[in-house]
């Protein structure tokens, strides 16, 4: 018996070093201490309402999304049909999100209409008209299904997308939810730069490689007369004088490569400490940037983001190895911010935001401030009203308390969860649920003695009879925190987390430790003849 005793005291030392041992790095005195050095690094996140931070909104352009997806199966009908030889003029999209195109040869019908079917059974023709001269006029639109999916999806990557970016920017325990009506919720607790932030997410970051086409007269391309397949765009160039003057430029409207062959992406400098964006493809962009370098040496090719043209150098040869920068009037945190998102890829489409607010930290200093306030003063009253009322066992129930709070704040600690105002308010509620436990296994203990058993008797009968009834309830209240953790946002999340943590703690402590502490009083050889409860 005593070796199992010796063993369960044992646990409990261990349990109460690690749970010491991952609380005490939350408090910045023993953090920075030569204690601290020692101790795991991980201390408890703070949530947007005590450590302040941005609250935004977002809503994704599902509708401009969807537009460009359609675009795309323009243009692999377009390469389809060249191949299989059927001729028809380049697709183009219409309001709607519907597709046109124009079939050159009526007796081509039969043939495309095998081809839709076949490769691109997302789409449905919705109108089919012989024109006079014996064409054939297409208009496609995505099935119901297809399109519903593809609404589903978009928001999905732009929420895969956003998260990217903010884990790079280095933003701790950010709240990042798909939210209905294609919009999503962001939280970002203790950021300092919340305009930057903003940028950053909303930066579609869609990047082409697109060929000059210098042939063309800039004064009657500004005009409006540009050539089938060409558009006009505007180049900022940087004087030597550090002014800027935007510059006209021809490209063709078709890319010749796209940004989603980066693999990589950073922040480098030019002999003369311009900063400037280094970009690696991967295998098959590689491949293909060499390929049109090789094609077209001596011609401007056109770096496009988001729609401006960034730069346009001269291709001086076949470049190999797949590697290209991004040059430009760049300072350093706009270099570090381009790099970031191009790493992060692009947003499947535009996003804006609806609703920004921000949470000061003097706020959240004061939420803290009241949080703990009322946690001491609760925390004291019970202390004091178990003393009076059970004696001795009351002090083994406040030893017991004060460990059940340390496992909470070491669990929060350990599994990385975020503490907030709520969160607060679901420790005061596990303290008073911890000490709820003890009176039941105390008053049990109380009736055991009236019967007339003896103290050790006593004590093993009242936690037998107590335990079943804590487990009961414990677990009741575990499972609809685990419901609140799983539906719930933000805030209610973390009320769920440490409702979750505390009652697990207040089991460990107020069933097994208590008992351990009772075990130890009355199996010594001095033992008391009475309980003080």
């Amino acid at each position: 018996m005593k070796l199992r005793l010796g063993l369960r005291i044992g646990l409990i030392l261990v349990v109460t070093l690690l749970g010491l041992a991952y609380m005490l790095p939350s408090f910045p005195s023993v953090r920075d201490s030569a204690l601290g050095s020692m101790l795991p690094e991980k201390q408890i996140n703070l949530g947007l309402d005590l450590k302040g931070g941005i609250h935004l909104t977002l809503e994704a352009d599902v509708d401009t999304a969807l537009t460009n997806q359609l675009a795309q199966f323009g243009n692999e009908i377009r390469d389809i049909a060249r191949d299989e030889k059927i001729a028809l003029l380049r697709p183009s999209t219409r309001p709607g999100q519907r597709l046109a195109f124009t079939l050159l040869r009526a007796d081509q019908q039969g043939e495309m209409d095998a081809l839709l079917s076949k490769s691109f059974r997302n789409l449905v023709v919705q109108n089919r008209a012989r024109t006079a001269d014996d064409r054939v006029e297409y208009l496609l639109a995505f099935t119901p299904e297809y399109r519903d999916y593809l609404a589903e999806m978009t928001v999905e990557q732009a929420v895969t997308t956003i998260r990217n970016r903010i884990d790079q920017f280095g933003v701790a325990e950010p709240d990042i939810r798909k939210q209905s009506g294609g919009r999503i919720q962001v939280q970002l607790p203790g950021l300092d730069e919340p305009e930057r932030a903003i940028a950053i997410i909303g930066q579609t970051a869609h990047l082409e490689f697109r060929l000059v086409d210098d042939n063309v007269d800039i004064e009657r391309a500004s005009g409006g007369m540009l050539p089938p397949g060409r558009e006009l765009m505007t180049m900022r160039v940087t004087n030597p004088d550090g002014s800027f003057l935007e510059r006209p430029v021809v490209v063709h409207s078709e890319a010749a490569l796209t940004g989603e062959y980066i693999v990589d992406a950073g922040t480098a400098f030019d002999t003369w400490n311009q900063p400037y964006v280094s970009m690696t493809f991967d295998t098959r962009g590689a491949r293909l940037f060499e390929r049109i370098t090789g094609e077209n040496v001596g011609r401007k090719l056109a770096i496009v983001l988001d729609g401006s043209v960034y730069s346009a150098p001269v291709i001086q040869d076949r470049i190999a190895g797949g590697r290209a920068q991004i040059t430009g009037s760049f300072t350093v945190n706009q270099a570090h911010d381009l790099a970031l998102v191009l790493r992060a890829g692009a947003l499947p489409a535009p996003v804006t935001v609806l609703e920004q607010r921000t949470v000061g930290p003097s706020l959240g200093q004061e939420s803290i401030d009241a949080g703990v306030n009322a946690a001491l003063i609760g925390f004291g009253l019970v202390v004091v009203f178990m003393v009076v009322y059970y004696g001795m066992a009351g002090v083994i129930a406040n030893v017991v308390l004060m460990l059940n709070i340390v496992l909470i704040m070491a669990g929060l600690a350990a599994f990385g969860a975020t503490l907030t105002l709520p969160g607060i308010a679901g420790i005061i509620l596990t303290i008073g649920m911890a000490v709820d436990a003890n009176v039941l296994i105390f008053e049990r203990i109380r009736e055991d003695l009236r019967n007339g058993l003896t103290p050790r008797a006593a004590i093993d009968e009242g936690y037998q009879r107590a335990t079943m009834t804590i487990l009961d309830a414990n677990i009741t209240t575990v499972i609809a925190a685990l419901v609140l953790y799983e539906f719930g946002t933000g805030p209610v999340r973390g009320f769920a987390v440490t409702l979750t943590l505390g009652i697990l703690a207040s089991m460990f402590t107020a069933i097994f430790v208590s008992r351990v502490l009772f075990d130890v009083m009355t199996e010594r050889r001095n033992a008391p003849a009475k309980l003080s409860i």
